[in-house]
């Protein structure tokens, strides 16, 4: 059974940053407590898989955040939800994570089933300060998390190989941040990284099992739909 629910948009949650400066704080703070030493789920084992994202109304400063669950062998969906709020912060790069959360977790809340895995729209380590949406949500939620973005933010790679599942590390300086990761064959790859408690080995395996027949995952693919669904509808 699916279940959609959302709510008239409100302000941040009390003590959430408003500053540049407290959010950097924040993440600085927080950056300790994600664990990168757990494998986390396998993939092709029996997992809910939840993807997120959000849709922006910025003339109305509205945020509204999506949460499908998907069996990740079927990948029939099994439950959704959404949720309206304000938008939580100014736009900053690096601190995109700080606008969307408050009503990202409204959306996860809502969710009648427990996620084994939430698939983010953006990064993980893959960030500047190593702390992008992936690992702040899961550090807030204890859930396994991993990013899989559109574009390699400032990282450099090498291409992938041509076919599906040849990846390339993702590099900041000598250091790998993620991977470059070819989902179809003959089209640009997706930007792979782990977000708390997954391996990217493991972070990759399901970025391939989630995108059988198209280059983003289906789990991105579902919740991009239903968020700018459920922000026409607020």
């Amino acid at each position: 059974m699916t279940y959609v629910t959302t709510e008239a948009p409100g302000g941040p949650p009390p003590g959430w940053p408003t500053t540049e400066a407290a959010a950097t704080a924040v993440q600085d703070e927080l950056r300790g407590r994600v664990v990168l030493d757990e494998p986390g789920p396998v993939p092709g084992e029996p997992l809910t898989v939840v993807g997120v994202d959000v849709a922006y109304d910025d003339e109305r400063d509205v945020v509204a955040a999506a949460a499908v669950a998907l069996d990740a062998d079927t990948l029939d969906v099994v439950a959704r939800a959404t949720a309206v709020g304000r938008v939580a912060f100014p736009y900053v790069p690096g601190l995109l994570a700080f606008r969307e959360i408050p009503t990202v977790i409204a959306a996860l809340d809502r969710l009648p089933v427990r996620p084994g895995l939430v698939v983010c729209d953006g990064y993980g380590l893959a960030h500047p300060r190593r702390f992008g949406l992936a690992s702040h949500l899961g550090v807030l939620t204890g859930l396994p998390t991993i990013g899989v973005a559109k574009n390699p933010f400032t990282f450099r790679h090498d291409p992938p190989g041509p076919r599906r599942g040849d990846a390339s590390p993702l590099l900041d300086g000598e250091e790998e941040v993620g991977r470059a990761l070819r989902t179809r064959e003959g089209v640009k790859p997706v930007y792979v990284s782990v977000g708390h408690r997954v391996s990217l080995e493991h972070a990759c395996g399901f970025t391939l099992l989630l995108a059988r027949e198209f280059r983003l995952p289906e789990t991105t693919r579902a919740a991009d739909a239903l968020c700018r669904a459920a922000l026409r509808e607020a």
